[in-house]
């Protein structure tokens, strides 16, 4: 990366695909913003910058590299990431380039032996923040890669009262929709995770709830 296209980068702030760090605290929270810009659209951890922008720079780019690399080990599935050291204000940075990846979603391996591949966390990017995903939130993640089996739907009863309250309230959540057609929560889930991944339905992240609004 040249060292305008990076100061073009940090002028633009923090964002769904842009996080500033001054510096590397543990691998673990390292692991989970680049899951989250991996997971979302991909985009760029950029080390040695403050929350405002101002260039602080890294004491030892070779320390922070390993910490990068360390971090990616627990990363499920593997990630390639790009890392480069830029010079700017006379000051190094380091620049992780994320890819928007094919294999959605990466989750995180926790110190726990018992813990079972879905159980594992996920995250995504919300605005300039990496919140964990829901498992409604990871599904769809991973019908987004090209790799997934083609989606087909039946619309009946239950998704069309579903739309009938989506255009009376505006949205819904997961709760929402088990109560309005006494379902349990889980097939309620299954259900708007197939309207979502049919293009029938947006799902949306606030706070760490979701909610469901028509297309």
């Amino acid at each position: 990366m040249r060292r305008h296209e990076l100061r073009e980068i940090i002028a633009g702030g923090e964002s769904s695909t842009v996080e500033f760090k001054r510096k590397f605290t543990t691998s673990e929270k390292i692991a989970r913003e680049i899951i989250a810009l991996a997971n979302t659209a991909g985009g760029y951890l950029i080390v040695g910058v403050d929350d405002d922008g101002s260039i602080i720079g890294v004491v030892s780019e070779k320390e922070e590299a390993d910490q990068v690399l360390t971090a990616s080990h627990a990363i499920v599935p593997p990630l390639e990431l790009d890392i480069e050291v830029v010079e700017i204000e006379y000051k190094d940075v380091i620049v992780v380039h994320i890819p928007n990846s094919e294999h959605k979603p990466h989750r995180l391996i926790s110190d726990d032996p018992a813990e079972r591949p879905h159980e594992r966390k996920a995250y995504i990017r919300q605005g300039e923040n990496s919140v964990t995903a829901s498992k409604e939130m990871a599904r769809i993640l991973a019908g987004q890669s090209p790799y997934a089996a083609p989606m087909t739907i039946t619309i009946g009863d239950r998704e069309r009262r579903l739309f009938t309250f989506l255009e009376r309230y505006g949205k819904a959540s997961v709760m929402d929709f088990a109560r309005l057609v006494n379902i349990s929560k889980r097939r309620a889930s299954q259900t708007l995770v197939k309207l979502v991944r049919a293009g029938v339905l947006h799902i949306h992240t606030d706070n760490g709830h979701d909610y469901f609004t028509l297309v």
